[in-house]
């Protein structure tokens, strides 16, 4: 052998691989193959101190944050039956509000298009005056071709 100092062998038990090019673990500081680098793989005793994962609200999609003495699923329950934005129980609050008042029209759109000459909305397809029957459409601005 011409390198033996080269490398170092898996710190895992049933592995001891010599390993040019090992892994050091950053949560328990020993050094592991390819194979074994990962918390899981070397079941590493101090992985709870780096593999953090914050759980996310199913509902609303947000993050909810978990004391370190706390169990995630029940803290996630209460926050889906307290603080969470889209509870089961609440109004759901509507984005597209605005109807269309032109006749036979039932879309609705996001952002309300006022009419000048009277009360009501129009959709984005019917926002010019001659595509909704407005008395006061006037001439169209002009005609190419």
């Amino acid at each position: 052998m011409e390198f033996p100092d080269l490398g170092k062998h898996c710190s895992e038990k049933t592995c001891k691989q010599l390993d040019f090019l090992p892994l050091e673990c950053d949560a328990c500081k020993q050094d592991f193959c390819k194979d074994h680098f990962t918390y899981a793989a070397h079941k590493c005793p101090f992985a709870f101190k780096k593999d953090v994962q914050v759980p996310v609200c199913p509902l609303c999609n947000s993050p909810v944050p978990v004391k370190k003495d706390e169990i995630p699923d029940v803290v996630v329950g209460a926050h889906m039956d307290g603080g969470c934005k889209r509870h089961p129980g609440r109004k759901k609050e509507e984005i597209f509000s605005h109807r269309c008042s032109k006749e036979g029209c039932r879309r609705k759109e996001m952002l309300r298009v006022a009419r000048a000459e009277r009360r009501g909305a129009v959709c984005v397809q019917h926002r010019h005056p001659r595509d909704h029957g407005c008395a006061r459409g006037g001439p169209p601005a002009g005609t190419a071709g």
